[in-house]
C-alpha cells in the first residue's frame, strides 16, 4: 500500500479548524479542570501522608494501588464507553472522583486511602481512555500534530498548576481536598452540557491480546512497563522527598512542578527527534540524560537551584520514554489494532507503575531518602541499556523517513503517539523489526 492511499482527503484548513474547535472545546475545557485538581490532589496526597507519618512502606503501597486502579481503570473504560458512550462515562467517572477526593480529606487513614487512591486511579485511567479514544476518532492525518501537541500540553500544564497550588494552602487543613474536588466536580459541566461537542461515533476497536504485542513489538511492550516502573516510583516519592528534606510547602509545590514544566519544553524536541531517527537510540539517550540528571539530583539535594533544575531535566526525559515506547510499538501495527494496542500499553505501564513505588519504598526504607535519586538512576539506566541492547540486537533496518513523509502535516508539531496512540508513521511496513 502506498503512502498516498491511505491519506485522508483535503479538508479546507478554516473549516477544519472551526470544525475541530467544537467539537474539542467541552473536552479540553473539562480535562483542564479535571487535571488541576488531580495535580492538587496528587501532591497533597503525598505530603500529607508524610506529616502524618504513614511510614515509607505505608506510602509505597498507597503509590502502588493507584495504580492497580490504573490497570483496572484502563481495562474497564473502553468496554464501557463502547456500550454507553464516551459522555456518560466522562461524567460518571468525574463524579466518583470528586467523591474519592473528598472522603480524602475526611478520612485520614493508611487502610482508607489505600482503597481511595485504588478508586482515584482506576477514574482517572478511565478518563485518560475516553479522552483519548476521543480524539483518536476525531484526528485525520492533517490535524493529528496539532490536537496532540495541544492535548499534551494542556494536560501537563493543567497537572502543574494543580501542583502549583499546592503551595497556597495548608496541607494539614480539608481546604486543599475541597479546592480539588471543586476541579474534577468543574470538569463535568462542560462535556455534559455542551450541545455542540459531540463525540465521534462509538467504534469497537480490532482486539490485539498482550502476546500478540510481544511478538510484534517486544522492544516497545518490556519499555512500556521499565517506564511504568520508572515514573510510578518517580512520582509516589517526589513530594515525599522534597518534604523531607525540611523544605516549605511553597517550595515543595514549586519543586513538584518542575518535572512537568520539564517535560513541557523538552517533549517536543525528543518526540522530533524520535521521529527523524531510530526511536530506540533516541529513547536510550533520554534515559541517560534522565540518570545523569538523578545523580546531579541526590548530590545536590532538592533544595538548591541546581536540584529543582535537575528536577526539570528528569520530567523533561523521563516523560517522553513512555511516547517513544508507544509509538515505537504503533509503527509496527495496521491503524484498525492502535486503539486496542493503546488499551494493552496503558495495563503494561500501569503493572510497571504499580511496582515502582513498591521497589523505591524498600530501597528508601533500606537506604534512607537517597534511595528516592539513587532508584530513579538505577532505572533510567535499566531503560538505556535495554534499548541499546535492541539496537545492536535488531539493528535499524532502514533510515527514519524525512519529515515529509510522516503522518503529521505541521513539521514543528511532530510528536509519537500518546497513550491512545495516534502518531503513526505511514510507510511500507519493513521487516519486522522487535
Amino acid at each position: 500500500m502506498s503512502t498516498t492511499d491511505t491519506l485522508d482527503p483535503p479538508v479546507p484548513p478554516g473549516e477544519a479548524r472551526v470544525s475541530l474547535t467544537l467539537t474539542t472545546w467541552a473536552l479540553f475545557t473539562g480535562l483542564a479542570a479535571l487535571l488541576t485538581g488531580v495535580g492538587l490532589y496528587a501532591t497533597l496526597s503525598g505530603v500529607r501522608a508524610e506529616l502524618e507519618r504513614f511510614g515509607t512502606v505505608y506510602i509505597g503501597v498507597i503509590g502502588a494501588v493507584y495504580y492497580g486502579g490504573f490497570i483496572l481503570g484502563s481495562r474497564v473504560a473502553l468496554h464501557v464507553v463502547g456500550t454507553v458512550g464516551h459522555i456518560r462515562v466522562f461524567s460518571a467517572l468525574c463524579s466518583l472522583m470528586s467523591a474519592v477526593t473528598l472522603v480524602s480529606g475526611l478520612i485520614v487513614h493508611p487502610l482508607s486511602w489505600i482503597v481511595l487512591r485504588f478508586l482515584s486511579g482506576a477514574c482517572l485511567a478511565g478518563v485518560y481512555v475516553v479522552a483519548e479514544s476521543w480524539l483518536n476518532q476525531l484526528a485525520s492525518n492533517a490535524n493529528r500534530g496539532r490536537l496532540l501537541s495541544f492535548y499534551g500540553m494542556l494536560t501537563t500544564m493543567s497537572y502543574g498548576l494543580g501542583q502549583l497550588l499546592f503551595g497556597l494552602i495548608d496541607p494539614r487543613a480539608l481546604t486543599g481536598f475541597t479546592l480539588a474536588t471543586i476541579g474534577v466536580s468543574v470538569a463535568v459541566a462542560p462535556v455534559a452540557l455542551s450541545a455542540v461537542a459531540n463525540p465521534p461515533p462509538i467504534r469497537q476497536p480490532e482486539p490485539i491480546s498482550i502476546r500478540q504485542l510481544m511478538d510484534e513489538a517486544a522492544t516497545g511492550v518490556v519499555a512500556a512497563i521499565l517506564v511504568g516502573v520508572t515514573i510510578g516510583a518517580f512520582i509516589s516519592f517526589l513530594p515525599i522527598y522534597a518534604t523531607r528534606s525540611g523544605m516549605s510547602f511553597v517550595a515543595v509545590g514549586a519543586f513538584v512542578a518542575m518535572p512537568p514544566l520539564g517535560s513541557l519544553i523538552l517533549h517536543m524536541p525528543v518526540a522530533v527527534l524520535s521521529d527523524r531517527g531510530d526511536r530506540r537510540i533516541v529513547g536510550a539517550a533520554s534515559a541517560t540524560i534522565a540518570a545523569a540528571a538523578s545523580g546531579v539530583l541526590w548530590m545536590v539535594g532538592p533544595s538548591s537551584p541546581i536540584g529543582f533544575l535537575a528536577a526539570a531535566v528528569i520530567g523533561g526525559t523521563m516523560y517522553p520514554l513512555y511516547s517513544i515506547a508507544g509509538a515505537y510499538t504503533n509503527d509496527k501495527l495496521s491503524p484498525e489494532r492502535l486503539t486496542a494496542a493503546a488499551s494493552q500499553l496503558v495495563v503494561l505501564y500501569g503493572v510497571g507503575s504499580f511496582i515502582g513505588p513498591l521497589i523505591a519504598a524498600v530501597v528508601i526504607r533500606t537506604a534512607g531518602d537517597a534511595g528516592f535519586p539513587w532508584t530513579v538512576l538505577v532505572m533510567h539506566a535499566l531503560i538505556a541499556v535495554f534499548l541499546m541492547v535492541r539496537v545492536v540486537q535488531y539493528p535499524p533496518a532502514e533510515r527514519a523517513v524525512p519529515s515529509r513523509d510522516i503522518a503529521l502535516d505541521s513539521r514543528v508539531l511532530q510528536i509519537p503517539a500518546t497513550v491512545a496512540g495516534m502518531g503513526r508513521r505511514l510507510r511500507p511496513r519493513a521487516p519486522r523489526r522487535r
